[in-house]
């Protein structure tokens, strides 16, 4: 019976071609969807995935990483002080207004812009996947900015133009691909730049300390012997950079409005997935009734029926998810290179696989509740 079903697929290959588009069509929707979430909700913690830091100290109980507040520079003396700790430094975070033309409150093109202070040595751990030693070498002029390519239409600049951070006079000195964040355009400086435009009132120390753990150190074991036993330090807490980004993409798609709104549209995508597969693989198993019956009065049971209709729902979702990953890769890499936040990888990719896949064989159970009704007498009608 196996084999009887992929010799129909094969001879009637075009009554089945709507139900292989049709699960194509689902997993497209469902990759593309689960891609827009990663790439939306991954660029809430771009700061720290496009870092090399293992360990992340900043205020107790920061929701994500552009709610950061100030923490003391004792915090970093402590950091140091860990036998796993090599390397640490800080990572000052202002929040700025751009404007092009003229540094007056009344000039037209205020943007709301998320100001990074770093280090500008060649082996910073800050954006290190960003950043090549050279453009961080431009941040040492004072003044000199780096932002992503794509926020150059949304700021008004240019590279080489200047523009206005909180009245302080800036230069596009280099632009980059992948900083873009979530909630506003990202503007990376030099620590002396950005304190400079935090002003004189600018709290002392840093918004975060970041730091690099010696080869084979276990950052969740470093983490807990660096929480704060008493206030000594001050009040900070200190997180893995993979719970960090966690926790800043979680804020984000569970606490805030518009995560609430994308989770809702990949809620409806699958439904729509599931009723656009089980109306097509219906649609053939009705169209194969007649069929059906005759191999029913034949001596064929109902049984060895319904592990035809399976076997064509098999293949037909593998052709369908072999359809879906040929179109979503096209479609995810136009995307990428118009600047989309998108983003997959490979354990989300086989979990979008294994849905489709689901999809598909559950509509051929549902489809085979009509097969039950088959009867020989159809063929006399």
């Amino acid at each position: 019976m196996i084999a009887l079903a992929r010799k129909t697929l094969v001879h009637e290959w075009r009554r089945f071609v709507p139900a292989v588009v049709a699960v194509g069509f689902s997993g497209l929707l469902l990759a593309v969807q689960a891609a827009l979430v990663l790439g939306i909700f991954g660029s809430a913690a771009v700061y720290v995935t496009a870092s090399s830091a293992d360990l992340w100290a900043g205020y107790p109980g920061t929701q994500s990483v552009n709610f950061g507040r100030a923490i003391g520079p004792d915090v970093e003396m402590r950091l140091r002080m860990d036998a796993d700790v090599t390397a640490v430094e800080p990572y000052v975070w202002i929040d700025g207004d751009w404007r092009t033309g003229s540094a007056d409150a009344a000039a037209a093109g205020g943007v709301s812009v998320y100001l990074s202070g770093i280090r500008t040595g060649g082996d910073a751990l800050l954006f290190s996947q960003v950043l090549a030693p050279w453009q961080r070498a431009l941040l040492r002029a004072p003044g000199a900015v780096i932002v992503d390519r794509a926020d150059l239409t949304t700021l008004g600049a240019a590279e080489g133009s200047t523009a206005f951070i909180n009245g302080h006079r800036v230069r596009v000195a280099a632009v980059v691909d992948g900083l873009r964040g979530l909630g506003g355009a990202n503007v990376l400086a030099s620590l002396d730049t950005a304190r400079d435009i935090g002003g004189p009132d600018a709290p002392a120390g840093a918004t975060y300390y970041v730091a690099r753990l010696r080869p084979g150190a276990d950052a969740g074991a470093a983490a807990a012997r660096l929480a704060p036993a008493g206030r000594s330090f001050g009040a900070y807490a200190v997180w893995t950079a993979h719970d960090f980004a966690r926790r800043s993409q979680l804020h984000w798609m569970l606490d805030t409005g518009a995560g609430a709104a994308v989770l809702f549209m990949a809620v409806i995508v699958c439904i729509v997935g599931a009723v656009v597969t089980s109306q097509s693989l219906a649609a053939v198993a009705a169209g194969s009734a007649r069929e059906y019956a005759m191999l029913n009065a034949l001596g064929a049971s109902r049984a060895a029926l319904g592990r035809v209709v399976l076997g064509q729902s098999f293949w037909i979702g593998g052709l369908g998810l072999a359809l879906a990953l040929a179109a979503s890769s096209a479609l995810l890499s136009a995307a990428s290179a118009y600047s989309v936040p998108v983003a997959m990888n490979w354990p989300v990719a086989l979990a979008c696989a294994v849905l489709v896949g689901a999809l598909a064989l559950l509509s051929g159970l549902a489809a085979m509740r009509g097969l039950l009704r088959a009867d020989p007498a159809l063929l006399l009608r």
